[in-house]
């Protein structure tokens, strides 16, 4: 049977709410149901079936085929099944998202995994600035699951992160890991300024030596422990790196020492 499509004929006028075409909100309903869906976010309603061509009819492998940056919550919600996206989307990817997979081949705006307690995002390109993290007035960001971002991703990645994993695999903006409760954040590439500040608990990888890092966070040498080749195999094992990170003995510094100092960064020494 084929995927359930939705390929867009336009580019849209105003920001969509996509949050309503998942595997579990479209189970059992006909094509005729699914296009009288609104989506739009603007006073005049705009429907599914207004802006995109929905063909096939399994709901549990979505496909959304175009590409826009108005394209807000793919995939929110989501507690199962699979949806895969062939361009760019825009805000609050996977938003929420306890179960399933989330495959975006470009890349995604700001906020995407925010609030995600399970399931598995994959990033093709960029995203924007906070993955993982809360919106305003919530305490804690994600708290679960797997956030992979292909390319490079913005400022302050993995704010009050509580559980899960987020690896960046080109590098990051400013206050990578800011505010973290506990949870893993990888990243290869360049790391901007103050990463793991105000972090509690939680580990930070990297495959160099951080610079830039505020001076609350102590060196601690080269720390025999085995969390690093586990992690490493964890790494290889679900093919999100292809050869292990951090190596043998990586270099460690722990902190923040402004909170409660029970954060580490793990890095690779010698580069």
């Amino acid at each position: 049977m084929k995927a359930l499509t939705f390929s867009l004929l336009a580019e849209p006028e105003e920001r969509l709410d996509l949050s309503g075409l998942t595997p579990a909100a479209l189970a059992g309903l006909t094509a005729l149901q699914i296009a009288k869906l609104r989506i739009g976010t603007g006073r005049n309603p705009v429907l599914a079936g207004d802006i995109l061509k929905i063909t096939g009819k399994d709901a549990d492998s979505l496909v959304v085929e175009g590409s826009s940056s108005r394209l807000d919550k793919v995939g929110s919600r989501m507690i199962g099944g699979s949806i895969r996206v062939t361009g760019n989307v825009g805000n609050q990817a996977g938003r929420e998202m306890s179960g399933g997979s989330l495959i975006i081949e470009g890349g995604a705006g700001d906020h995407a995994g925010s609030g995600m307690s399970g399931g598995r995002i994959e990033i093709k390109g960029n995203a924007g600035d906070n993955i993982g993290g809360p919106l305003a007035g919530e305490i804690v960001g994600m708290e679960g699951g797997v956030l992979i971002v292909n390319g490079k991703a913005g400022n302050y990645a993995g704010d009050r992160l509580r559980r899960g994993v987020i690896a960046i695999l080109k590098g990051c903006g400013d206050y990578a890991g800011y505010r973290m409760i506990a949870g893993t954040i990888v990243v290869k590439g360049r790391v901007g300024a103050m990463p793991g500040y105000l972090m509690k608990r939680g580990s930070l990888l990297f495959d160099r030596r951080p610079e830039n890092l505020v001076p609350t966070f102590m060196p601690c040498g080269e720390p025999d422990i085995a969390f690093s080749d586990l992690f490493d195999r964890f790494l290889v094992d679900e093919k999100i790196l292809a050869r292990p990170l951090l190596g043998q003995k990586p270099g460690r510094y722990g902190g923040d020492n402004a909170v409660s100092g029970k954060g580490e960064i793990l890095f690779r020494r010698g580069r």
